[in-house]
């Protein structure tokens, strides 16, 4: 099983994506370079966080025209698992992979901490290893991850289950002060319609190990790995 980190300029939380896999699930990794055209034979893509280009004219917008995203976008529609973490998640909306957009945060502040995300699906290939309506601790650190769609958009989204991970309290209630960006309906994870593209906000890969602070996220990685074992739950029809 071979997972691959791309690398963009700017992209800071790669090698936390590396760790992870590689010391903390234990699988095979590759770190993939962002001028490249080869995604080398992986069977899964991880998109860190970071500032991708600088996040120059916005988050992840100059990030799309890279040449490994071109691979990137080709193998996900060929049903490929792709995971977009933080500016991940921006460049996945960038590139149309994922719908809406991260903008700036509702009180137009950096944050950086823990929160609280519950389990809206364990029926996808990234939440099998979890119960559904369960409460996750993560960390986030960010200063566009204020997820919008149009109201239209939202409900459908919503209807075709394509939420994931929501902003709750420790009680796993979706409130207002638990929502630490302005994400409508305190989105805070989504996945297309075929299953196999997530894109998040926390960092599941700072939540990998007891010192720091939480284990909630390997769950993330475990049903990565669980899914590629099982086809048809890692959204290849």
């Amino acid at each position: 099983m071979k997972f691959g980190v791309v690398t963009f300029p700017g992209s800071n939380c790669d090698y936390d994506a590396y760790a992870a896999v590689r010391h903390v699930l234990g699988e095979e990794v590759e770190f993939l370079w962002h001028r490249s055209s080869d995604l080398l034979g992986v069977e899964v893509v991880i998109l860190p966080g970071g500032f991708s280009y600088g996040d120059y004219l916005r988050a992840g917008a100059i990030a799309r025209f890279s040449p490994l995203m071109e691979e990137v976008v080709r193998f996900a529609h060929s049903g490929g698992v792709v995971i977009g973490i933080c500016n991940g998640f921006q460049v996945l909306t960038e590139v149309g992979l994922l719908p809406g957009a991260l903008i700036r945060n509702r009180h137009l502040r950096f944050s950086c901490r823990y929160v609280h995300l519950r389990v809206e699906r364990n029926d996808t290939c990234f939440t099998s290893a979890c119960e559904k309506g369960e409460v996750m601790k993560m960390p986030i650190a960010h200063g566009e991850g204020n997820y919008y769609n149009f109201d239209g958009d939202i409900s459908r989204l919503e209807d075709a289950g394509q939420v994931v991970f929501r902003y709750v309290d420790r009680d796993g209630n979706a409130t207002q002060e638990a929502n630490p960006n302005g994400s409508i309906r305190n989105i805070a994870g989504i996945v297309n319609a075929e299953g196999n593209v997530l894109g998040m906000m926390p960092h599941p890969e700072r939540a990998v190990e007891e010192i720091l602070g939480s284990v909630d996220g390997l769950k993330v990685f475990e049903s990565i790995r669980s899914a590629l074992l099982t086809p048809n739950l890692a959204g290849r029809h």
